[in-house]
């Protein structure tokens, strides 16, 4: 027996083996999953665009016209017109001078964060941050402040710290630098953009704003949590994903033109990377532009996602804590989370298991995610389905733990989803925690 298979096989003694489950046919409210018809609750399709004719027609016009791959990297032949047109689209949408695509969300937190955050700035990332961000901390070199979860006072304590230290308008060129996603992939919770912000300023601070989960699912016209909070043009860079709302695969980074200048010419992953294919951006181009026409999408999504907390409230699950589309249902632990998930399969409902190292030990949960395209019908019948399935598992919905109670618990490494940073070590009270150190192998533990 190999290490790997030794391996693999302690992966399946403490209930933390995955395997890939096969969707048949397109992204929808409904799929047929490993053979069986389900509904969806598990997908990130949040505006139901992906497989909206429209975008499908777009994408395959594209083919025929610029290709299937972009052939090259976006600095030598890969940029063509296709992409600049999505480009302008995009900083029309955020409200920015530019854009910048880049190939998937992962790949553009992994350069913006390696590109500001270079050797002599301080990062200050928040500990439930996504793995990506915390990936472009580790290659960044520079120094790492790991801050409690939307804990504004722990990261004022940081920036003073850094301050102090001859950090930022004080001495060293570069100055510090806030990462932080708007929307939090697991507990569906939404960063305190507003502080963040004000502690930016004072402290001159850049501040790096993930909004993956955001953009089309919240703020006037679905432009994100920054416009919801009113504060855009206030973030230096914006990331959004083009896979999730916008049904399509891709990343762009949303900024001023000297900071898009400086990304093409620093940003390893975009420099390196062939260029996102012609299909997924004109798929892209065509799924903002119904984005653009029909806003009430957003509102829909918002709508289905209240009438889903409620009936699950009914059925005794604890929801509060989530104010998005993204609903947990922590369920405790690993072996749990997969029973509930495979009974509520066995009634119908898809609603996968997330379990360490995704999520913190003792934190295991359903992780639910609304679309636009259910209907509420589907959402009330789902909840009741789950509300049955936890009970056949051998889990009362009301043993569940709020979500801030689970975000108090240490977070540990992630492989896939969400990494987490390990506790950290000097701190002021009332928060214990933060970490001035972020050496690649030794502050944010990945692998």
């Amino acid at each position: 027996m190999t290490e790997i298979q030794e391996r693999l096989d302690e992966l399946k003694e403490l209930g933390l083996f995955r395997r890939m489950r096969l969707v048949s046919g397109p992204q929808g409210p409904r799929v047929v999953l490993d053979g069986k018809p389900v509904l969806l609750l598990c997908s990130n399709n949040y505006l139901g665009l992906a497989d909206h004719p429209r975008v499908r027609e777009a994408a395959a016009d594209a083919a025929m016209r610029w290709g299937v791959g972009a052939g090259a990297s976006r600095l030598v032949s890969g940029t063509m017109t296709v992409h600049r047109r999505l480009e302008e689209s995009l900083a029309m949408f955020k409200g920015t001078e530019s854009a910048l695509l880049f190939g998937s969300g992962y790949l553009a937190n992994l350069g913006v964060v390696s590109a500001l955050g270079g050797p002599g700035t301080t990062i200050f990332s928040d500990e439930l941050n996504h793995a990506s961000l915390i990936d472009g901390c580790r290659l960044a070199r520079g120094e790492t402040f790991v801050y409690g979860h939307c804990d504004l006072d722990h990261l004022e304590w940081g920036l003073q710290q850094a301050v102090r230290d001859g950090d930022g308008r004080r001495g060293r060129a570069r100055p510090p630098l806030i990462v932080t996603d708007s929307v939090f992939s697991m507990d569906g919770d939404v960063a305190p953009l507003e502080g963040i912000v004000e502690l930016a300023e004072h402290y001159g601070a850049r501040v790096v704003v993930d909004e993956a989960h955001g953009t089309g699912c919240m703020g006037p016209d679905g432009r994100g949590a920054i416009a919801e909070a009113g504060l855009e043009g206030q973030i230096d860079v914006v990331i959004g994903t083009l896979g999730k709302a916008l049904g399509s695969y891709g990343a762009f980074a949303a900024c001023d033109g000297e900071m898009a200048a400086y990304l093409t010419n620093t940003a390893r992953s975009l420099i390196f990377s062939t260029a996102p294919p012609p299909p997924a951006v004109a798929g892209a181009m065509a799924a903002l532009d119904l984005l653009f026409e029909q806003p009430r999408r957003v509102e829909r999504l918002q709508c289905n996602a209240a009438v889903l907390r409620d009936e699950l409230a009914r059925e005794g699950f604890e929801v509060a804590g989530s104010t998005t589309q993204i609903i947990p249902l922590i369920v405790g632990e690993a072996d749990v989370a997969m029973r509930v998930c495979e009974a509520a399969l066995e009634r119908g409902v898809f609603a996968q298991a997330i379990r360490p190292p995704t999520v913190p030990d003792g934190t295991s949960r359903l992780r639910l995610a609304v679309m636009a395209s259910h209907t509420k019908d589907e959402l009330r019948e789902a909840a009741r389905v789950l509300g049955k399935a936890a009970l056949a598992a051998g889990w009362r919905p009301s043993a569940g733990v709020p979500i801030a109670a689970a975000q108090t618990r240490a977070p540990h490494d992630a492989a896939d989803g969400r990494d987490a940073h390990p506790p950290a070590n000097d701190a002021p009270p009332p928060r214990a925690g933060g970490v001035f150190d972020q050496q690649a192998d030794s502050v944010a533990r990945a692998a």
